[in-house]
């Protein structure tokens, strides 16, 4: 009976960490590909109230005219939509996943008795749990002091992007020395998964409510907030794909069994960061979208 609760609730949980990393990513794809889609707005009216790019569109049998301004219109309305719950369920459902699934029995799990290090060979099952929760949490430490150190305002986030890519390659390698093969793969997707939550909640989110409390008091916003968002969904949308690949990895044990599952892991990583690119160019225009001509 126990069991059969367990797989119930594993059940469960995982359709809720799917429904809501699609909610997630597709929103948060989609706002990525509305912002490379601006083109400068052609009404000079439009440009007058301070609208920096517009993008027209034609989706379930109507015509959508989206606009998106420098700094803040001159006026906010009450439904303004915020986007940050899919977030924040998505990371809280993925790891009680990884405590049922993972944590529950890290003896099997987690402890790597293959480990060319012998401590972490030798590691007793709590020690193992401890090790996988400070995994993620110096991820987001290391990572986040990264963005703060190298490119504060956001001026010099080419160094900073080869810095967190360099990151990950430690992550990698660190994780499958430490841990299981199938725990290192889903483990280095929870610490990108763990920045991308995190940039949420502690950045992203916390600027555009600065800057809509800026605005109802009739002061203008800090530049500075809306850039720091961007610069961390940017990330967030490279993290994307590699995320995905390595959260289904644990179907695949020719992947995670490789003697060198590190460099795999890497290569994966880079590789789904580079399709994502090839999007990211699409919509910016380089190459040109698949458009279809009006007449």
């Amino acid at each position: 009976m126990q069991a059969y609760l367990i797989d119930f609730v594993n059940l469960l949980l995982r359709w809720l960490h799917v429904i809501a990393a699609i909610a997630w990513i597709g929103e948060s794809i989609y706002f990525v590909m509305l912002d490379n889609s601006l083109r400068s707005p052609k009404a000079a009216e439009d440009r007058e109230k301070g609208v920096f790019g517009e993008m027209w569109s034609v989706h379930g049998g109507g015509f959508y005219h989206n606009q998106k301004y420098a700094t803040a219109p001159a006026k906010l309305p009450n439904d303004l939509h915020w986007s940050f719950w899919k977030a924040y369920t998505t990371w809280l459902s993925g790891f009680a996943l990884f405590v049922i699934l993972y944590m529950v029995n890290p003896g099997f799990y987690l402890v790597n008795p293959n480990s060319p290090w012998q401590w972490a060979a030798n590691l007793t099952g709590w020690q193992a749990n401890l090790l996988a929760l400070a995994f993620l949490l110096g991820g987001w430490v290391v990572y986040n002091e990264l963005c703060k150190r190298i490119s504060p305002n956001m001026d010099r986030d080419g160094l900073l992007s080869i810095a967190v890519a360099v990151m990950m390659v430690v992550v990698a390698y660190l994780s499958t020395q430490m841990f299981t093969g199938r725990a290192a793969f889903l483990l280095t997707g929870a610490v990108m998964a763990t920045a991308m939550s995190a940039n949420v909640f502690f950045w992203i989110i916390p600027g555009q409510r600065r800057m809509v409390k800026a605005m109802k008091a009739g002061d203008a916003p800090n530049p500075l907030d809306g850039k720091r968002g961007k610069q961390r969904s940017v990330h967030n949308t490279y993290f994307t794909l590699p995320v995905v690949l390595l959260m289904v990895s644990n179907h695949y044990s020719f992947i995670y069994s490789h003697e060198l599952a590190w460099v795999v892991m890497v290569l994966l990583i880079f590789a789904g960061a580079l399709i994502r690119q090839f999007f990211v160019l699409m919509h910016a225009g380089k190459p040109s979208p698949p458009t279809r001509p009006l007449g």
